[in-house]
């Protein structure tokens, strides 16, 4: 692990009990602006074993930052030096917004969870594409994906994901379509066949000359006809990939106080139905869809399954507030081993390998 990721999680093992003790936004905020001062990085973890290539991208390692922690595209410029190896932000909608009345985001640390309903609150699309721009002039060194999403008081859903596009994809190594968050009413309705066509069809219209991949961030709460559409739709209109998946409304047993909050939850407790989740988009779609793997994710043999489940790259963030902002790099060197362990060269040669 690198010297300013270990240094990180020694600090953070220092003023975990403080942070755990302020409101979960509270302690967010203030993690941003500990990270924003930060130099930019110049270098990326990666080696062979772990370099793979997604959707015509080469991204140093596998292991990338989940949208939702860099919202406004603050501290995209510092976290590969945490040993990320490729960093999404987002989401972001063409207005600002609030997003929904605090408090909305909860630490379940009794399951090692969190719940939110945050509501896509963020400053705008044009704000963080100043940022970004800023960004792209000084360079990165690994991919940028920029999730995009609608208003919550929109009359043309669809119309906000062709602005998002226009805006934001000359901006991105890739954009993320968003229709999978359960804090925006009506949101999920996207994912049904029919709208989903007219979206991805106003998203290819939008797109720039150089269009840019297009990924789609789905659901875990779905059913098999569901997971069918989807995949069939992806593989008609030409999607880079599938972001398999979001947060959670189901509930399983829990022990926190906080288990009976509205909103999504993520964390330990969805990492048995994300991965399920992985395996029935490999399993509709053959393998002929790119797969990108999120939720529950706390460690390198989980990661290791979710790759040998049929996943590419995977994406963590609610299990560093737990685990330290240096998990990413050390999931990474986890993948180098457990890779090499079972005889493969390459952590992507892997992929949709389990039986």
């Amino acid at each position: 692990m690198s010297l300013f990721a270990s240094a990180a999680d020694a600090a953070y093992a220092l003023v975990r009990p403080l942070v755990h003790a302020t409101d979960g936004e509270a302690a967010h905020n203030l993690t941003l602006n500990a990270l924003q001062p930060l130099p930019r990085a110049r270098h990326a973890l990666t080696s062979p074993v772990l370099a793979t290539q997604l959707a015509g991208l080469t991204f140093p390692n596998p292991v990338g930052l989940a949208p939702g922690f860099d919202k406004d595209a603050r501290v995209a410029h510092a976290m590969p030096h945490f040993g990320f190896g490729f960093v999404e932000v987002g989401t972001l909608t063409p207005l600002p917004q609030e997003g929904n009345p605090r408090p909305r985001l909860f630490r379940l640390v009794e399951d090692r969870a969190v719940i939110n309903r945050m509501g896509f609150n963020n400053g705008g699309q044009q704000k963080a594409a100043e940022r970004i721009a800023c960004l792209r002039r000084h360079g990165l060194p690994v991919p940028l994906g920029i999730n995009i999403g609608a208003n919550k008081d929109s009359a043309d859903r669809i119309a906000d994901y062709a602005k998002g596009t226009a805006a934001m994809a000359p901006l991105a190594d890739y954009l993320t379509v968003n229709i999978s968050s359960p804090n925006t009413p009506g949101l999920r309705a996207l994912q049904d066949k029919g709208a989903l066509e007219a979206l991805l069809d106003g998203v290819a219209a939008a797109q720039p000359v150089d269009a840019k991949p297009v990924f789609l961030k789905v659901a875990p709460d779905l059913e098999p006809a569901d997971i069918d559409d989807i995949v069939a739709v992806a593989i008609d209109k030409g999607l880079a990939a599938v972001i398999v998946s979001n947060t959670t409304i189901v509930r399983p047993a829990l022990t926190s106080r906080h288990s009976n909050e509205a909103g999504g939850l993520s964390g330990a407790p969805l990492a048995d139905l994300a991965l399920q989740r992985v395996k029935d988009f490999r399993s509709a779609s053959g393998g002929k869809l790119s797969l990108v793997a999120a939720g529950g994710i706390a460690s390198a043999e989980q990661a290791w399954d979710r790759i040998r489940a049929g996943a590419g790259l995977i994406q963590i963030y609610s299990a560093m507030v737990y685990a330290g902002p240096g998990l990413a790099a050390k999931i990474a060197h986890g993948l180098e081993m457990l890779a090499v362990r079972d005889g493969f060269a390459r952590v992507s040669d892997a992929v949709g390998t389990a039986k």
